[in-house]
């Protein structure tokens, strides 16, 4: 429920007091705050400040749950469920000007960050240092976005995700103060893990100010590889295979023929209109031929084309480039179309049925929609473009992302392997874990009992 307009006045004089010219309520900037990449219909917040502190923001906190008045902490606004939009109105607390390396240790390969900065500004930060940190979404996120969405990419299925890659964390808490989960050792066995509790929260019980996270180094030899296939399911048995077989890819993605099309006219290339896996391989220049050569003779048991490999920077460049914009790629398919992109994940046994089923079913309703994903890990997304407008055609989508979470469910899988709950799958997580829900509302009714916590998010609580 949205405050009322005397009492945002008062509040807002107070962060005026205390932020300057960083508050605003200017409605461009609100605009620019009330979406994310989804297909969720915008929502306004009432006001949006540029956060430069921790203790700024346990400033801020307070005033706010004085007032009982939603925040909403936002990074790059690339989240997929809707976990940025301001169900509530509130104030939207802007992270991308808290955006520095604090600390980097190249021994103990790990290096401490602020919450807005992004990927790509650390890769700068660690260019000449022979590290690299591994968590890969697509999009140039910001960390604290993407340890609240738990967020994984192309890749998890050797580097896993920010799960297993955040060591420690510096949160606010909903009554403004501040804690510190973790710390830098590998492993901890004191008290309750409350790292991995923050993790995936959406900015739900604390809110993400400070990130601890691993670092790699870099491999002595890395190659990428293209290889369209016959068939889908060629293409995902020889995911399968090389799973199962413990060959240690560190991507390997799938993108179906629709897919190919859409990335053909948005990057310019021109690969076969087949499905097709993406795969980059990482070790020793003998470890990584090894590799590329056992993977190209599961590929060709499987129906596979020419399997085209490469270790010039450019071609990897050139091929990752345009994975990573499969989303934008999906989009120029139908300009002006909303993108609803799902992602369920299976137990890779299941994968080549569950994908196959799926493609029928997109077959069938008559919708747009590619199929991509880090199968590796029994994740893939499907890229419905839809008229938002189009009633029928919005019931359509509904119907068929209603059959592919209950296809996942049913081959033990989850209705999401990375983007999230949010606001748009909340009906479907009591489906998946049941009375678990009801655990998960006590945890944020014990740490937020205001509900000023990014509200309507993962959990209702009193209808909100």
């Amino acid at each position: 429920m949205k405050l009322e307009q005397d009492i945002l006045e008062n509040l807002f004089t107070e962060l005026k007091e205390l932020l300057g010219e960083r508050f605003s309520t200017n409605l461009s900037s609100r605009e620019v705050h009330s979406k994310d990449e989804s297909y969720h219909l915008p929502q306004l917040p009432d006001a949006v400040v540029m956060v430069h502190t921790t203790e700024e923001v346990s400033s801020i906190v307070k005033l706010c749950a004085r007032y009982h008045c939603p925040i909403i902490p936002f990074g790059a606004g690339t989240s997929l469920e809707g976990q940025v939009i301001p169900k509530s109105g509130g104030v939207c607390l802007d992270f991308t000007e808290m955006n520095k390396v604090l600390r980097l240790s190249e021994d103990d390969l790990d290096v401490t960050v602020e919450a807005g900065l992004t990927r790509r500004q650390l890769d700068a930060h660690l260019r000449t240092s022979g590290l690299f940190f591994p968590v890969d979404p697509g999009a140039d996120a910001t960390f604290g976005g993407m340890a609240a969405t738990r967020a994984s990419g192309t890749n998890a299925v050797r580097y896993g995700t920010m799960r297993e890659n955040v060591l420690g964390l510096t949160v606010v808490m909903a009554d403004g103060e501040i804690i510190k989960t973790g710390g830098r050792a590998r492993k901890s066995s004191a008290g309750y893990d409350l790292t991995k509790l923050m993790i995936g929260s959406e900015g739900t019980l604390g809110i993400i100010t400070e990130l601890t996270v691993r670092l790699y180094g870099r491999p002595e030899a890395m190659a990428a590889a293209v290889c369209d296939f016959d068939s889908l399911e060629g293409a995902v048995n020889t995911v399968i295979q090389t799973v199962q077989m413990g060959i240690p890819v560190a991507r390997i993605e799938f993108l179906d023929e629709v897919q190919i099309d859409a990335i053909n006219k948005y990057s310019k290339l021109d690969y076969p209109l087949k499905p097709t896996l993406f795969l980059e391989f990482h070790g020793t220049h003998n470890g990584v031929i090894e590799q590329a050569k056992m993977v190209e003779e599961l590929a060709a048991e499987n129906g596979g084309g020419e399997f085209q490999w490469s270790d010039k920077e450019e071609d990897k460049n050139k091929l990752w480039r345009a994975r990573h914009d499969a989303a934008y790629a999906c989009m120029a398919l139908r300009p002006g179309a909303g993108m609803w992109a799902t992602d369920v994940c299976v137990p890779v046994s299941r994968l080549a049925e569950c994908i196959i089923a799926t493609r029928k079913d997109i077959d069938d309703t008559g919708l747009l929609s590619p199929i991509v994903g880090h199968v590796g890990d029994g994740n893939f997304h499907t890229v419905m473009l839809i008229d938002t407008d189009n009633q029928d055609e919005l019931d359509t989508a509904i119907a068929f992302n209603d059959r592919l979470l209950e296809r996942s469910l049913s081959m033990g899988g989850t209705i999401t392997g990375e983007h999230g709950i949010g606001s748009g799958k909340m009906e479907h997580l009591i489906q998946e874990h049941g009375a678990a829900v009801n655990v998960m509302k006590t945890i944020k009714q014990a740490l937020d009992p205001l509900n000023i916590l990014n509200p309507g998010k993962i959990v209702a609580i009193d209808g909100v």
